[in-house]
């Protein structure tokens, strides 16, 4: 006969050694994985890549706030003509949206990808930085001064935001 006792030891030891967590060994990427990330490490591969992204959210965008314009005189407007201007008003609206979130995203990310391979660091300063000259490029057809305010604000915006992300600790 078994004594009990040790029975329940051996499933006792046996439970405790199923929950220990089993360490995996570390991992080298293949072949692919490294092409994929020397590809995503080129800082024109990632501008085109943010152009696009943010085209498609200025599209959203536009879309969306467009469908909240009510036209000027929607009272001698039939419902129809209401539609086909709101329905133009939305296209004019996304397609300048699209085309400013576009190159937002790419001087943004292309700003802030060579500001980081020429510092060789990854920090708030290349954030501030392409902040700027995204904030100074959007807002250049105003003249000098309109493009120092909005170097200015889009450098503050994009530390703010970077702070509120937490990316760097």
């Amino acid at each position: 006969m078994s004594d009990p006792a040790i029975e329940s030891n051996d499933a006792h030891s046996t439970s405790q050694e199923a929950k220990k967590p089993q360490i995996e060994p570390i991992r080298m990427p293949n072949v692919e994985e490294i092409r994929g990330q020397d590809i995503w490490n080129n800082c024109a591969v990632r501008s085109v890549v943010s152009g696009f992204m943010g085209g498609g959210l200025g599209l959203f965008m536009g879309m969306f706030l467009g469908a909240l314009d009510n036209p000027i005189m929607q009272e001698e407007m039939t419902t129809r003509q209401q539609i086909v201007y709101q329905a133009k008003q939305m296209g004019r609206r996304s397609w300048s949206s699209c085309k400013t979130f576009a190159v937002m995203g790419l001087v943004f990310s292309a700003a802030e990808c060579t500001v980081e391979k020429v510092r060789a660091k990854h920090d708030m300063t290349n954030t501030a930085v392409a902040g700027c000259v995204t904030g100074g490029t959007l807002s250049a057809r105003g003249g000098p001064k309109a493009a120092c305010m909005g170097c200015a604000g889009f450098a503050t915006f994009s530390v703010l935001i970077e702070k509120f992300l937490d990316r760097y600790h």
